[in-house]
């Protein structure tokens, strides 16, 4: 599933395309997603301006020019292909929805497994809709602090690592990049949530904010089906240290394959977590956080 760096990979490369332009065409080539498309979309979308895109956790937001909001979430295997004025384009099965732009530009809305979202929300409304209504702060932001974290780790029983996906808590984390934060932060995935305090709550904050910004600028992670708006790959998978390099050395301290292994791979709540026993030493952290 694309995940924070992912999207917003995506809505800075939609963004030169759709920022002031005007939706001239709407081709919805099914009746739904994950959920229905939105009722009269083709009227409501055709001939509005786009004023403004931003990404909010794992969620596109593009604001028209009546103060509604187009929301996309790329769900599973969701793309979005950008085919310029004049280009060949054959329609392909899986293109659910096509904006042509007024310029000619096509915006081509992709998804094999149909676990994408599109949506519309007034903007009145946008922080009340259940999508937002409790998702957590941006961990990119100034909101987001060691301090906040500590807070909303409280009394969580939950092992840290399923606390960073939870929405509620961070928003935009996902499996990849909560594995590789853990890792810079050398917390073991398995520790209390609650347990995670002071210096450790700080290493972690860090560790987030320096994993997505260095994801970002590569342009995120290709794994299957995640490209860019232009249709190439993101590079940051080159730079895993944990993540799918199960029975590797993980570069960043000491270890010593033989004897440890190298890194591991277990299962947390049906999702596979990667981490280097040698620097995420879990019976250390009992005492130390």
């Amino acid at each position: 599933m694309p995940e924070l760096p992912e999207v917003e990979t995506v809505m800075k490369g939609l963004t030169p395309f759709m920022l002031d332009a005007t939706i001239a065409e709407v081709d919805q080539r099914r009746p739904n997603l994950r959920v229905p498309f939105p009722d009269k979309m083709r009227q409501r979308l055709e001939g509005r301006n786009v004023t403004q895109l931003y990404r909010r956790a794992k969620y596109i937001i593009i604001v028209l020019d009546d103060d509604q909001n187009l929301i996309i979430h790329l769900g599973m295997s969701g793309r979005i292909l950008i085919v310029r004025a004049g280009e060949d384009y054959e329609i392909k099965k899986h293109d659910h929805l096509i904006l042509t732009l007024q310029d000619g530009v096509r915006i081509v809305y992709n998804d094999p497994r149909r676990f994408g979202m599109v949506f519309m929300v007034a903007g009145d409304e946008l922080n009340n809709h259940p999508s937002f209504s409790a998702l957590g702060p941006e961990p990119l932001g100034n909101e987001f602090s060691a301090p906040i974290l500590t807070e909303r780790l409280k009394g969580k029983k939950s092992n840290i690592k399923q606390a960073l996906l939870d929405q509620r808590v961070v928003a935009g984390v996902g499996n990849i990049y909560a594995c590789e934060a853990l890792f810079q932060a050398g917390i073991h995935p398995e520790v209390e949530a609650g347990k995670i305090k002071s210096t450790r709550a700080e290493a972690l904050t860090h560790a987030i904010k320096d994993v997505l910004a260095r994801a970002i600028e590569a342009g995120g992670s290709t794994l299957k089906d995640y490209r860019h708006v232009n249709d190439e790959l993101g590079y940051f998978q080159h730079s895993f240290k944990v993540y799918d390099q199960e029975k590797k050395a993980c570069g960043a301290c000491d270890c010593d394959v033989d004897k440890t292994s190298g890194i591991k791979r277990i299962v947390q709540s049906g999702r596979s977590t990667f981490y280097c026993p040698q620097k995420q030493k879990k019976t250390e952290q009992k005492k130390t956080q």
